[in-house]
C-alpha cells in the first residue's frame, strides 16, 4: 500500500487531482455568475457541473497513465525513470495550483465588493448564516464605544459556538462601523441571510441595550428586545441574544452549546475595555517609529485585561508579542542587556504557557504551542508540529509561522493555512501578507505580486507594501519596486536598505557597494546589516557579523530571521554558528536552506 501511495506521490496524481479541483471549482464560479446575470434556466448549470464531475476521473487517469517530457506528452511505461522530469512537473503544478488560489479569491472578493448587486440572496451560502454589526453607542462617556464594541464582540463570540451558524468573522463586520450603508447591501457583501444590529446606551450604574435580527432580503425584523442591566452584569445579555437569535433561526441548542456560548471570550465589561485599548495600541505599534516602546504601553492595558478576567487565553498571545520583539532587538545603538533579554524570556515563556492553559480550541492551543516552541529554541520536530497546526483548519495562526517554516520547504503548508485564514476573514492583513510571502519561497512571483496588490487593495496595511516591493524585486519589475520605495518609504535606513536590494539583485557591483556604504552609515539594525553584506557578495564580513550574534544570548533567533529575511540560501556558515548549527541539526532541517532569488554578487 505505501508502494502505491509512493507511486501516486511521484506520478503527480494528487498534484493534478488538486488542480483539477480548483480550475473546476473556478470555472463553476464563473459560469453561475456568468449564467445569472443572462437569466439562463437552471439546467446550463447543471450540465456544468456534471461536465466538471466527469472529468475528474478521466484526469486522474490521465496523470496515472501519461507523462509530461522534453519530448511531448508520452505513457509512462514509455518513459526512462533516469530521464523523468515529474518533479519539475510537480514544482509547475504547485505554482499552478497557488495561482488558481489566489485567482479564486480575488474572484471572491470581487463578486462580493464589486459584482453583486443589493439583492442579499445571490451571494448568500446558507440561510442559517448572521453578521453582528457593532452595536450603535447612544451615550458619550469616555469608554462607552468600547463597552459597545465589546458587547457586540460578546454576542459574535457566542454565535461562533453554534456549529449549525455560519458567522461573519469580527474584522469584516466591523468594517461597517459608523458607515450608512443599507442592509441588503451590507449583507450581499458579507455573504449572510441575516443582520443583528442593535444599540448601546450607559447612564451612571445603568444600561440599557435594543438588539433586533433582521432576515435581509425583505428587512423583516424576526426578533427584537430591550434589556435593562446594570453595567456590572452588561455582559450577561450575550448569551440571551444569542440563544434567542439561535431560536429564531430553528437551531436548537442543548445544555454543552449553552455552556458553550457562555464560557468564550470577555464576560467583564471593563476587561474588554481595557483590552480593545490595548489592541488598538499594539496595531498602531506594529511597523510605526519606536515599534516596542508603543507595545509596552499597549501591554500596560493587556495586564489590565489580564487582573479583570485571567482565563482570557487571547490576551496572553498578545502581551507575549512584545517580549518576542525584545528577543529580536538587535539595535546598533541600544540593544538589550542579558537582564533584560533573560527576563524577556521569562516572561515569554509564562505567557505563551497561560494562553495554552486557557485555549478554548485545539487550534489556538496547537498555534501559541509552536509560537512558544520556536520562540524558545525548541526546534526537534517542531516542522511536524507546523503540520498539526494546518490539519487543525481553523481560522486562528501562529504569531510567527513564517521564520522556520518557509526556508526549509513548507511553503505549500504554509500558503494553505494562509488560505484558510483568508476565507475565515478577508479583511485581516496577516493571512495575505504571509500568502504572498509563501509565494515567493515558491518561486511563484507573479502569484505574491497579484496577492500583495489584492491584499492591499482589501485591508489597506502598509506592510503589505513591503510584500508587494519583495514581489517585485524578485519578478524583476524594478523600476515599479523603485517607484514604490520612493514614494512611501521616508525613513532613510529603511528606503536605503530596499534600493540596495534592487542594485544587488540587478548585480550592479558599483551602485550595489555605493548603497551599501550609504546604507551601513544609517543602519540600526545588526541583522540588516548581516543579510546585506551577504547580498553584496562580502562572505568574511557576513559571517563575522553572524558569528557575533550567534554568541549573543537567544541570537538563534535573530539568525533564522535573518535566513528569512535574505530569500538568499544561506547568508553565513554554520561553521561561524556552532549554537545555531547545533539547534539546525537538532531539528533535522536541511543546509543550505533554500535560495527563492538568485542574488548575482553572491557566490556562495
Amino acid at each position: 500500500m505505501s508502494q502505491l501511495f509512493e507511486e501516486l506521490k511521484r506520478r503527480n496524481v494528487f498534484r493534478v487531482a488538486l488542480a483539477y479541483l480548483a480550475v473546476g471549482w473556478l470555472v463553476l464560479q464563473v459560469a453561475q455568475l456568468v449564467l445569472e446575470s443572462t437569466s439562463a434556466p437552471n439546467w446550463v448549470m447543471q450540465v456544468f457541473l456534471l461536465a466538471v464531475a466527469v472529468g475528474f476521473p478521466f484526469a486522474i487517469l490521465f496523470a496515472w497513465a501519461f507523462e509530461v517530457t522534453p519530448e511531448g506528452i508520452k505513457r509512462e511505461k514509455d518513459v526512462d525513470r533516469t530521464r523523468s522530469i515529474t518533479d519539475q512537473t510537480g514544482r509547475k503544478l504547485n505554482r499552478t495550483i497557488i495561482v488558481v488560489l489566489v485567482t479564486a479569491v480575488a474572484f471572491l472578493l470581487l463578486d462580493k465588493f464589486a459584482l453583486r448587486d443589493d439583492t442579499g440572496p445571490a451571494a448568500v451560502t446558507t440561510d442559517r448564516s448572521v453578521a453582528v454589526l457593532p452595536f450603535v453607542t447612544m451615550s458619550s462617556g469616555p469608554d462607552d464605544e468600547y463597552f459597545s464594541d465589546g458587547l457586540t464582540e460578546e454576542i459574535l463570540n457566542s454565535l461562533t459556538r453554534v456549529p449549525e451558524l455560519l458567522v461573519t468573522a469580527r474584522t469584516s463586520a466591523f468594517h461597517f462601523k459608523g458607515k450608512d450603508i443599507p442592509i441588503p447591501e451590507i449583507a450581499a457583501t458579507l455573504g449572510v441571510a441575516h443582520i443583528v444590529e442593535g444599540s448601546v446606551r450607559r447612564s451612571g450604574e445603568r444600561l440599557r441595550i435594543t438588539a433586533q435580527l433582521i432576515r435581509a432580503k425583505d428587512g423583516f425584523h424576526l426578533w427584537s428586545e430591550t434589556y435593562d442591566h446594570d453595567t456590572s452584569d452588561a455582559f450577561g445579555v450575550q448569551t440571551d441574544i444569542a440563544e434567542k437569535i439561535a431560536a429564531a433561526l430553528d437551531i436548537v441548542l442543548d445544555d454543552e452549546q449553552r455552556q458553550k456560548m457562555r464560557s468564550v471570550g470577555l464576560q467583564n465589561p471593563e476587561a474588554y475595555i481595557a483590552f480593545q485599548k490595548g489592541v488598538e495600541l499594539f496595531n498602531a505599534a506594529h511597523g510605526a517609529e519606536g515599534q516596542i516602546d508603543k507595545m509596552l504601553v499597549a501591554n500596560e492595558w493587556f495586564e489590565k485585561t489580564m487582573a479583570l478576567q485571567p482565563e482570557f487565553s487571547d490576551v496572553y498571545g498578545y502581551h507575549s508579542d512584545y517580549f518576542t520583539h525584545v528577543l529580536l532587538d538587535d539595535s546598533l545603538d541600544n540593544p538589550p542587556t542579558t537582564d533584560e533579554l533573560n527576563a524577556a524570556m521569562s516572561n515569554l515563556e509564562a505567557d505563551l504557557a497561560n494562553a495554552i492553559r486557557h485555549s478554548p480550541d485545539e487550534g489556538r492551543r496547537s498555534a501559541n504551542s509552536f509560537d512558544l516552541d520556536f520562540v524558545s529554541g525548541r526546534w526537534r520536530g517542531l516542522q511536524a508540529r507546523f503540520e498539526e497546526v494546518v490539519e487543525e483548519g481553523k481560522c486562528y495562526q501562529p504569531n510567527w509561522p513564517e521564520m522556520i517554516t518557509l526556508p526549509f520547504g513548507q511553503a505549500a503548508d504554509v500558503a494553505e493555512l494562509m488560505q484558510q485564514l483568508i476565507e475565515c476573514d478577508p479583511l485581516a492583513f496577516p493571512g495575505w501578507m504571509t500568502l504572498a510571502s509563501a509565494s515567493q519561497w515558491q518561486g511563484d512571483f507573479e502569484s505574491a505580486i497579484a496577492t500583495s496588490r489584492l491584499g492591499f487593495e482589501v485591508t489597506g496595511h502598509n506592510l503589505l507594501l513591503n510584500e508587494l516591493i519583495n514581489s517585485l524585486i524578485g519578478a524583476g519589475l524594478f523600476d515599479e519596486a523603485r517607484t514604490i520605495v520612493d514614494r512611501e518609504f521616508r525613513n532613510e535606513s529603511a528606503r536605503l536598505y530596499r534600493l540596495f536590494k534592487i542594485a544587488a539583485i540587478q548585480g550592479d557591483e558599483a551602485a550595489t557597494t555605493a548603497l551599501l556604504n550609504q546604507y551601513q552609515t544609517v543602519a540600526t539594525r545588526k541583522v540588516n546589516t548581516m543579510v546585506a553584506t551577504a547580498m553584496a557578495g562580502q562572505y568574511d564580513k557576513a559571517n563575522a557579523i553572524a558569528a557575533e550574534i550567534d554568541s549573543e544570548p537567544y541570537g538563534y533567533l535573530k539568525l533564522m530571521r535573518s535566513i528569512h529575511d535574505c530569500m538568499c540560501g544561506a547568508p553565513f556558515d554554520l561553521d561561524s554558528t556552532p549554537d545555531f548549527a547545533r539547534r539546525i541539526e537538532e531539528a533535522e532541517l536541511s543546509w543550505p536552506p533554500l535560495s527563492p532569488i538568485d542574488w548575482p554578487l553572491k557566490d556562495w
